[in-house]
């Protein structure tokens, strides 16, 4: 595969003055006095290839944004270089380059013909975009009257309209409604397939699990890590989980099969053991079969004391996607006040109403309903096992959700 972007030592500096005097004498390249200089990104260095989908992820303020606007040639960087091998298109501010005062329409033929389209070309895409965006009579009216999840229709329709051989898109697209937000994806996926290089920027792990062959992980101005979507998304979320607690570690470790397992926290309480078994059986179960009784068996032992102990687990497919998930908060069995010693088995029973597949289980130890505040012990694919259909009619999907089936004839019908 050929290289579209390489990004070399790459870096972005603001630069802080004292007060207004000195932010003048700065622009009249007069000496200044107490000026520094705020890195907001440095060293960066990474490529992306012909075909590929990257996706960038970080704590709001990590430089990702920051880090499209120069890829996307909007914002000058400070130091290092980005070389470019190919047409570049991004997505990144709500109408981005529009007039307000301009109509939908208006600024649609605008738009194309920045792209270098000539005015017939423009002109002969404007009904596509217009097809597309779906605002209706909006589209004839001024940009400044839309909402903006109407100008982020516009926006995408027309960076769309032709395909390009790199799409930037930022979390723009977060503005828009579901129906919108579930199209523009569709879209994106179509432009992948048809060879099309992405990078984007989501806080939607599911959309980035999707669409990305690869996640860079920027953390306080740097990449932090990069790999796999399933390994980076699972480590970041563990990241977030007591931040500022020094006691709280994250760990990625390695599988025999190849895929990396993410375990966090902070020790008060620990996962010792997470078994599958038949429910009515008792045994272990590796290869369940769909409509099957199964029961999840997991074991905490105390170390310090416990407030306040939750149990949640949550059952994710071969891409690591969310199936179904639930804790004893939900399910109103909240323990308190454990001392260090005590060993607690929780027993969850449930039909395995899944499709044929491979999964696993993602337990955590925790206070509150999530995670978040105080995450005791948290371990990704604790526990996996796969699906099979021996006795059910044949269906598709992740969800076995077998209908019953009805059907009557209108009694005005013809015999």
């Amino acid at each position: 595969m050929s290289v579209l972007i390489s990004v070399e030592n790459l870096g972005k500096a603001f630069r802080s003055y004292p007060n207004a005097r000195q932010r003048i004498k700065s622009w009249l390249g007069l000496p200044t006095h107490n000026v520094q200089d705020v890195w907001v990104l440095r060293h960066l260095n990474f490529e992306v290839y012909s075909g590929e989908a990257v996706g960038l992820i970080g704590e709001n303020g990590a430089g990702k944004s920051t880090l499209l606007k120069m890829i996307a040639g909007t914002l000058a960087p400070t130091e290092g270089q980005i070389q470019l091998f190919g047409e570049v298109r991004a997505i990144l501010e709500l109408g981005m380059g529009f007039n307000g005062e301009f109509t939908g329409r208006e600024n649609a033929r605008h738009g194309l013909s920045m792209m270098g389209l000539s005015a017939e070309e423009a002109e002969a895409l404007v009904p596509e975009v217009e097809a597309f965006a779906e605002v209706g009579e909006y589209f004839d009216r001024p940009l400044r009257t839309y909402s903006s999840g109407m100008q982020m229709r516009v926006t995408f329709a027309v960076a769309t309209a032709r395909r390009p051989q790199v799409l930037i898109v930022d979390e723009a697209l977060a503005v828009g409604d579901a129906y919108f937000q579930h199209k523009s994806f569709e879209k994106i996926r179509e432009m992948q397939q048809a060879g099309t290089t992405l990078l984007i920027v989501s806080h939607d792990r599911g959309a980035i699990q999707r669409i990305c062959d690869r996640v860079i992980l920027l953390e306080n101005g740097q990449i932090s890590r990069e790999g796999e979507p399933e390994a980076i998304m699972d480590y970041y979320n563990a990241m977030l989980a007591n931040k500022g607690n020094e006691r709280h570690s994250v760990e990625s470790e390695m599988r025999e099969d190849g895929r990396v397992a993410t375990t966090s926290g902070t020790g008060e309480a620990e996962i010792t053991s997470v078994e599958l078994r038949d429910a009515d059986e008792g045994t272990p179960v590796e290869v369940a079969t769909v409509g099957q009784t199964l029961e999840l068996v997991v074991t905490v032992a105390i170390h310090e004391p416990v407030e306040e102990l939750v149990i949640g687990y949550v059952i994710k497919d071969r891409l690591r996607q969310d199936v179904f998930g639930t804790n004893t908060h939900y399910l109103k069995a909240v323990r308190s006040d454990l001392k260090p010693g005590q060993t607690l088995n929780y027993r969850f029973r449930f039909p395995c109403h899944l499709g044929e597949g491979s999964y696993s289980f993602s337990v955590a130890a925790h206070a509150d309903d999530t995670h978040v505040r105080q995450n005791y012990h948290w371990r990704d694919l604790a526990c996996t096992f796969e699906v099979v259909n021996a006795q059910q009619d044949r269906f598709l999907g992740v969800a076995w959700l077998p209908p019953v089936l009805s059907i009557e004839q209108n009694h005005g019908d013809s015999q």
